[in-house]
């Protein structure tokens, strides 16, 4: 999330103090439609581009907001929340002296943040002690220090060091050091030779010069460091995985004693550095990309402190402009919105404060929002449905054809092991160690990270706490995690066009049912399936069932290959393995769920619909979508899901219940010849 160009008159309002705006903002925002009829292009034929059947309407009367670079129903649902959290946080930004120490917390990070004047008065000034740290660097061994206490603010610098769970050993969480240090959003940023690629590195380059003018350099200095910043990141990005090879967790999983990982990269001194982290490395830990330290030794080496000093103002600038002066925010937002990502205008002040503050205090904010939105009945019939989709998968399992007995009895076990988390923690953090500073964003800012990288280093040699959540219950968005085998659903995605408890089943199980299914078919899919019933890195396949999935895999692979992304760029077929996998599996699992749901049952037309159809048009019409030709690129490098389009013509053309639903014919472009199949 970054930051944007403030326009006096348009946000005037937008940066008047939150208790001035809280009267407008007291009623919760309008529901949203989950099954939408009037999202219909019924000029289209559903067996020709289902997608454009099922949300040509909506695309047409949804153009690109300024402020967005894709509109789509998730962004749609975010936006409701967004609101929902403003109204909680200008509330408890009104200085109530009755307020809880959550509310207060909360509500000063909020009120410091939209402190637009404060942020103008500082100007660079801000910054200031973070530079002259960095530029007081004299030495190696200072420097590496600088790097760490860097890290430790939350300032990404060379490389990540981070808290993970041990791959073999589901119960305890090790220290890991991996690939970083990178400004752009991927390796291929720097290392691709396409004119669209070279044109970005120069308007980076320009990008950076710019910050560092704005922090004090001459023009002449500046261009100078800013070709020095290009250099260094350039020469990480080749050392870096590519992004497909690093979705196998075998190519992350390098077990090292601390002598091993000082052995790769002696010039850095790991000994010295991994005693500043003060983390409880016990024996060992895992280095993600053994390569990527190697040239971290020869860049040390090679290049001299005064160009390291440069790459280091750089990524603080980079990482604290969000809460600097608008200068500042104005080139962020130039760069890393207009120019990335295609946004003609910058978000209003308050999203960015909304966004920030559930980024720093998420639970805290989070329990704020659970008090205010959701109820039980739709934790309890969500578990129903959740329910529901396991035993689908469980039938799913015991019947295919390509799988042997010895792996389908491991697969049950890993089923039947998935935990299932709804709405929010058990257990909500403990954010009393975190100081908050009255109208100073920034050092809030730095207060926050350097909470949370301290929360997670404090992991590090302990046993794995299962009640922890990684996404805030606000989130618009839901996730399977491999290594603990289970399903998180935060409460921001439990309502339309999702969910909702006044939807008939064939709505629900479409929309939230389908994700759902999604989310339980990654713990099957090409990566997922590698990962045991207690979350390990094992292989329990038999050889021949192995092949039959990886051909099977294959073929989506293939399929989602030879669709377009945006002009001549195609979906990285491999990237996107994974995601599209889930959607194939999760809707056929839904849809199997649903059948049993109404089996028996007289079920009449709903909006001149069958429950069929509605099923497929609720999944489908969760991904409607507007997105602009720069986003479209950069998400064809980074992202692991396919474009919204492709998840919904893809799933359909092979599935087979779909076809039925709306009567469709072999030959038409919504039934594939060769349909696609694992779950």
């Amino acid at each position: 999330m970054k930051t944007f160009i403030l326009c006096c008159l348009l946000l005037a309002a937008a940066c008047a103090p939150a208790q001035t705006e809280s009267k407008t903002l007291s009623a919760m925002p309008a529901v949203i439609p989950t099954f939408d009829v009037n999202a219909i292009d019924k000029t289209a034929d559903p067996c020709v581009n289902f997608f454009q059947y099922a949300c040509g309407t909506w695309n047409k009367n949804n153009p690109l907001p300024g402020d967005h670079s894709r509109w789509g129903r998730f962004d749609e649902l975010q936006e409701h929340n967004q609101i929902v959290l403003r109204s909680i946080l200008e509330r408890v930004a009104s200085g109530d002296a009755k307020r809880s120490p959550i509310e207060q917390k909360v509500g000063e990070y909020y009120s410091a943040c939209m402190d637009e004047k404060a942020a103008e008065t500082r100007g660079a000034s801000a910054v200031e002690p973070l530079l002259k740290r960095v530029n007081g660097v004299k030495d190696r061994k200072a420097l590496i220090a600088e790097i760490s206490s860097l890290q430790r603010q939350g300032i990404g610098a060379l490389f990540v060091f981070s808290a993970i769970q041990d791959f073999h050993d589901s119960n305890m969480v090790i220290a890991n050091v991996d690939q970083g240090g990178l400004s752009m959003p991927d390796r291929d940023y720097y290392v691709k030779d396409d004119p669209k690629s070279v044109e970005i590195r120069n308007q980076y380059v320009a990008h950076v010069q710019k910050m560092l003018e704005l922090a004090g350099e001459k023009p002449a200095e500046a261009t100078e460091d800013a070709r020095a910043v290009m250099k260094i990141e350039t020469d990480l990005a080749k050392a870096s995985m590519d992004r497909t090879v690093r979705r196998d967790p075998h190519a992350r999983d390098h077990s090292m004693s601390p002598a091993a990982l000082a052995a790769l990269a002696p010039g850095f001194d790991f000994p010295s550095y991994l005693s500043s982290t003060h983390a409880e490395i016990r024996g060992s830990l895992n280095v993600g990309n053994p390569d990527f330290f190697k040239q971290v030794d020869r860049q040390l080496s090679d290049i001299p402190l005064s160009q390291w000093k440069p790459y280091l103002r750089w990524r603080v600038l980079h990482a604290t402009a969000p809460m600097l002066s608008k200068a500042f925010v104005d080139e962020d937002y130039h760069f890393n919105e207009q120019i990335l990502r295609g946004q003609k205008e910058p978000r209003p002040r308050w999203k960015r404060c909304v966004t920030f503050t559930d980024e720093g205090l998420g639970e805290a904010l989070g329990e704020l929002y659970v008090e205010r939105t959701f109820g039980t009945e739709g934790k309890q019939r969500t578990l129903a449905m959740v329910e529901a989709l396991e035993k689908a998968l469980k039938r799913d399992i015991q019947t295919l054809p390509w799988m042997t007995e010895a792996t389908r009895q491991q697969a049950l076990i890993k089923l039947a092991a998935i935990r299932n988390k709804i709405g929010y923690p058990d257990k909500w953090r403990d954010y009393s160690k975190l100081t908050i500073t009255p109208n100073d964003a920034l050092t809030n800012f730095l207060h926050a990270n350097e909470f949370e990288v301290n929360r997670q280093i404090a992991r590090i040699g302990k046993p794995v706490d299962r009640l922890e959540w990684i996404m805030t219950p606000p989130t618009v968005n839901a996730y399977y995690h491999p290594p603990r085998n289970e399903i998180v659903f935060p409460a921001g995605i439990l309502q339309p066009p999702f969910y909702a408890n006044s939807a008939d089943d064939a709505v629900n199980f479409g929309g939230i049912g389908g994700v759902i299914g999604h989310e339980l078919t990654h713990g099957f899919d090409d990566q997922g399936r590698k990962y045991d019933a207690q979350g390990e890195l094992r292989d329990w396949w038999t050889a021949e069932d192995a092949k039959g999935f990886e051909e099977r895999a294959g073929c989506i692979a293939d399929e989602y290959s030879g669709f377009t992304a945006i002009d001549s760029v195609k979906v990285n077929g491999r990237l996107t393995l994974g995601e599209n996998t889930a959607d194939n599996g999760g809707v056929r699992v839904a849809y199997m769920a649903l059948m049993e749901r109404i089996a028996g049952k007289d079920m009449p037309l709903i909006d001149g619909y069958t429950p069929a159809q509605r099923f497929f048009l609720s999944f489908a019409q969760l991904w409607c979508q507007n997105v602009s030709d720069e986003e479209a690129r950069r998400r064809a490098i980074v992202d692991p899901h396919s474009p919204g389009r492709w998840r919904v013509n893809g799933v359909v053309q092979n599935n087979s219940d779909f076809a039925k639903a709306f009567s469709c014919k072999a030959g038409q472009a919504m039934v594939s010849e060769k349909a696609c199949r694992v779950w």
